[in-house]
């Protein structure tokens, strides 16, 4: 045989079975891997197994001095410790790389992918073409602060996109779609106070009091923290999460209007605190290039603020109502799969619209879910009722209870902490200040037309309640490049850890301790209250079974006056009036097949657009069917009925309690 023929095909086994070993250490690596990650998914699944059982427990011993996000919270904190400090053989293998002296790239900014090219390791001497190198790509992770993890540790922390795009939405609509009450419509003006005006307090007042704590800590500290990094801080740590004192108000039937808005600012100053923190990063992108203060580019980030919050807004609301429509003129409630199907999938296309769109995912979902409850619930069949409904409690509860898992576990796998006592110290006390210059300056103004007043010990709980969770987390986590954004990370999570498990532990004797009345929640608004807390099924029961006939009529409480008010409060009634007749005369006809239909309400010139736009339905059902069905009952915008007074009792009661002639 010609000897170099010989040497090629000694090359080429030898070559081939190199490829072959290669093969079979890359399976095992992608193997290895792939036990990895279900390992990091069963520990987290048995933590949140660990978690139900215990609520069912504490439940069943009626154990009031610790909620089930705390306890999520030390679970997650046990966890991790072990993760962290239980040692693994499992090393994770790194190679040094540095870019060429000639490259033109911009190391400020890391790329997206960077390729490794190895040399080959056997070279035809003949002259002919050499075996082609290997490339590997490797996807950025972010900055690496100590190379010694192990791949549990490295597993065991996830991409921080995973909690803005698929955590916090379902979180989130659940608040919209159970905000639709008229608790919260009647305190409307509070809570739009507290949660815009004083979120965006609080945030100016904790940034401007951590700069002038940082600049007094440690040179090697403050040198990393500008103004607009405070700034950013106050604006992620001023929204609330009291889910845990709000569970204890739901178990105690504290006040109705105390609950609506301590869960009304809940829900609206998250989405306020997204829009803040990406206002600032937009000023601090475009105006901040010479460190100095822009009157131009200060009104710049006011107005991305205000558009971008109303941008948002309006692509919910828009996604709501075209899901009303969708629901109303098709017959997709025949197959209740389908329908709630489409339901949950028009509901996430509005967070990923806006996010496509540069806006904020959280307001449009948030507003979505009003608008889904406001009007598409009342075209779903039964079966998607019941099932929209239980999924996203389903889906909170167990994303709520995942975030505070993490953050229990990340304290001590995350690898970007950055532990400085005094921030942390600094974080803590303006906070608690940001918090009760959000509350008491502001209830002061609104006490003086608001009748009746806010009293003393409801501001109080007020200020009690600012618990921090999954936004300001979720904030916090989503940039941890900077030495000053690591240690907002650690300060958050500490922050929020303490909040959960001492605050919320303490709700119960800060009621009795502030004189607050328990058990005399309405039992009107028993059922209109979201569902924050894991309640046995005869907490949820209603029916006919329950109905109390001593209980105001419906249409007596749209017109009665709250308790201690004068005619001051005329102008709010007005309004409300107006926006009843708007949406029970033109927007829900419209978008739901509720009468009276709008060929009765439009004017004459647009009577074929009108029946175009009615429902067969709509002509043949009668109001008080509707009634007996729709959503939105218990806020009573309807004009006042009145009820024969020859005329049977039974069906009088029935009349009076929306049940129609049944």
């Amino acid at each position: 045989m010609n000897p170099i023929l010989k040497s090629s095909l000694l090359i080429y086994f030898i070559g081939a079975c190199d490829a072959s070993g290669t093969d079979i250490a890359l399976d095992a690596k992608a193997t290895l891997l792939h036990r990895i990650d279900s390992l990091n998914l069963l520990i987290y699944t048995c933590l949140l197994t660990l978690t139900v059982l215990t609520i069912w427990v504490f439940k069943h011993r009626r154990v009031s001095w610790l909620h089930e996000t705390g306890l999520a919270v030390i679970y997650g904190l046990i966890v991790g410790a072990i993760i962290r400090y239980g040692g693994s053989t499992n090393e994770v293998t790194y190679i040094d790389a540095h870019p060429a002296p000639d490259t033109k790239y911009n190391l400020s900014v890391p790329p997206d992918i960077v390729r490794f090219h190895f040399p080959d390791k056997i070279q035809i001497s003949s002259g002919e073409a050499p075996i082609p190198n290997k490339t590997y790509a490797y996807s950025f992770r972010g900055e690496i602060v100590k190379v010694e993890q192990n791949e549990i540790d490295l597993k065991a922390t996830f991409d921080p996109e995973i909690f803005f795009n698929i955590i916090l939405p379902p979180i989130i609509f659940h608040a919209g779609y159970c905000l639709k009450r008229k608790y919260f419509f009647r305190n409307l003006g509070a809570i739009l106070t507290f949660a815009m005006v004083g979120t965006a307090l609080s945030a100016l007042v904790i940034g401007a009091l951590m700069y002038g704590c940082v600049q007094l800590m440690p040179a090697s500290l403050a040198s990393s923290f500008t103004f607009l990094d405070t700034l950013y801080f106050g604006a992620l740590i001023s929204p609330t999460d009291p889910l845990t004192v709000l569970a204890i108000f739901s178990q105690l039937k504290v006040d109705v209007n105390l609950y609506a808005m301590i869960f009304g600012e809940s829900v609206l100053n998250d989405a306020v605190a997204l829009v803040l923190s990406g206002a600032i990063q937009n000023y601090e992108k475009r105006y901040s290039s010479d460190g100095g203060f822009e009157i131009t580019g200060f009104l710049g980030a006011i107005g991305d603020f205000i558009g971008i919050f109303s941008l948002s807004l309006l692509v919910g609301a828009l996604m709501g109502c075209f899901t009303a429509l969708m629901t109303k003129f098709t017959h997709v409630r025949d197959w209740p799969l389908l329908e709630s199907a489409l339901f949950v999938l028009m509901s996430y296309a509005a967070f990923l619209i806006a996010e496509v769109c540069e806006l904020t995912g959280v307001v449009a979902v948030l507003f979505c879910g009003i608008c889904q409850a406001h009007y598409t619930y009342n075209n779903l069949s039964a079966d998607s009722r019941n099932r929209t409904k239980q999924l996203f409690e389903l889906l909170n509860f167990l994303a709520e209870n995942f975030i505070f898992t993490y953050i229990g576990v990340s304290m001590f796998t995350f690898p970007k902490h950055h532990f400085d006592p005094w921030f942390i110290i600094a974080g803590f006390l303006t906070s608690t200040l940001g918090r009760a210059v959000n509350i008491y300056p502001l209830s002061f103004l609104l006490n003086l037309g608001r009748k009746p007043p806010i009293p003393m010990n409801f501001q109080h709980m007020l200020f009690f309640s600012g618990l921090r969770g999954a936004m300001s987390f979720a904030l916090a986590i989503r940039n941890t490049v900077s030495e000053a954004r690591q240690a907002m990370l650690t300060t958050t999570s500490m922050i929020v850890i303490a909040t959960v498990v001492l605050q919320g532990g303490a709700a119960t004797h800060a009621l009795a301790y502030l004189r607050i009345p328990t058990g005399e929640g309405q039992n009107d608004e028993n059922e209109a209250l979201p569902y924050r807390d894991v309640r046995s099924p005869t907490d949820l029961s209603f029916g006919l079974q329950n109905m109390d006939t001593s209980q105001t009529p419906c249409y007596e409480r749209a017109t009665e006056t709250p308790r201690g008010s004068t005619d001051g409060g005329s102008e709010k009634a007005r309004l409300a009036r107006l926006w009843g007749a708007l949406d029970s005369r033109l927007l829900k006809p419209l978008l739901t097949h509720a009468r009276p239909p709008l060929t009765e309400t439009l004017p004459g010139f647009m009577r074929p657009v009108a029946r175009l736009l009615t429902t067969t339905r709509q002509y043949t059902q009668s109001d008080n069917s509707l009634r007996r069905t729709d959503s939105d009952s218990d806020l009573c915008i309807d004009e006042p009925q009145p009820v024969p007074t020859s005329i049977d009792p039974q069906l009088s009661y029935n009349i009076r309690n929306g049940y129609g002639n049944v």
